[in-house]
């Protein structure tokens, strides 16, 4: 089952049991994946239905921390909540020492010794990212594994 089928399937459990905040926050995923199809002109693949998902995901995030700089407990917490009903449909997200196994591999594999080096190591590895890690957090373990 693919994770739209899945998102309709969740969306009908949580109408079944009156679960109000998975509720919205499956419509909304489900909305911003409707918006991507008809950008797009077609159905989506699924990994451009998880990077929808996660780009929902990341605005969470920074209104997260926006939150947490306005003292805001009760949004916050609300937001929080939401971001882990999201984050149950994404998958794993690779750890910092993942990334940087990874990296020291690419890094190898190019030849990269210095700073200069970024742009050729980030060309081959963030394909190998996509949708596994942030691109910031690719982005500062490479620059910091490079500056070593």
């Amino acid at each position: 089952m693919g994770l739209k089928a899945q998102l309709q399937e969740d969306l009908k459990e949580a109408l079944r049991t009156r679960d109000e905040r998975r509720k919205a926050v499956i419509r909304m995923c489900l909305a911003a994946i409707q918006l991507a199809e008809v950008e797009h002109g077609g159905e989506l693949d699924e990994a451009t239905v998880v990077s929808v998902l996660q780009k929902e995901a990341r605005r969470r995030k920074e209104t997260i921390e926006e939150l947490r700089g306005a003292d805001r407990p009760e949004r916050l917490a609300e937001e929080e909540a939401e971001l882990a009903i999201l984050e149950s449909y994404l998958p794993q997200m690779l750890t910092r020492e993942e990334i940087a196994a990874e990296a020291r591999e690419v890094i190898a594999q190019v030849g990269a010794s210095s700073l200069r080096d970024l742009g050729a190591v980030m060309r081959v590895l963030m394909p190998k990212m996509k949708g596994r890690a942030d691109g910031r957090l690719v982005n500062e373990v490479v620059r910091e594994l490079l500056s070593d």
